[in-house]
C-alpha cells in the first residue's frame, strides 16, 4: 500500500537534512540511512517525478536518478511504475510463500 504522508516515517526524518545532499564518498553513507526505510519506494518516486536535482532520495543520488530518467524517459509516473512493481512483487511473494506452504505439508 501506498504511503501518502511518507515523509513522516522516513528514516532520514531524524538526521541531519544536510546528511543527504553531500558529494562523492560521503553519498554512500548517506544512502546507508536509506536502506531498510519502510517509505524508500515513495521517495524515490517523489524525488523522479518532481525531478529533484540534488542530494539522495530513496537511496539514489542524484547521478544514479538521472541516468533512471534518461533510461526511462517515456514513463510518465515513477510513483505509479513503482506502486504497480511493488505490488506485483507482492503477489508474486505471497503466492510463493502459498507454495512453500503447501510443499511443507
Amino acid at each position: 500500500m501506498w504511503d501518502e504522508v511518507w515523509g513522516a516515517r522516513a528514516h532520514c526524518r531524524s538526521s541531519n537534512p544536510d546528511a543527504m545532499f553531500v558529494q562523492g564518498a560521503a553519498q554512500h553513507e548517506a544512502k546507508r540511512v536509506c536502506f531498510g526505510c519502510p517509505v524508500r519506494t515513495e521517495c524515490l518516486a517523489a524525488a523522479l517525478d518532481d525531478q529533484i536535482e540534488f542530494g539522495v532520495w530513496g537511496g539514489k543520488t542524484e547521478r544514479e536518478r538521472r541516468a533512471l530518467l534518461r533510461r526511462r524517459s517515456n514513463v510518465v509516473s515513477w510513483r505509479a511504475l513503482l506502486e504497480t512493481a511493488r505490488e506485483e512483487h507482492a503477489a508474486v511473494a505471497a503466492r510463493s510463500s502459498g507454495e512453500l506452504v503447501g510443499q511443507a505439508g
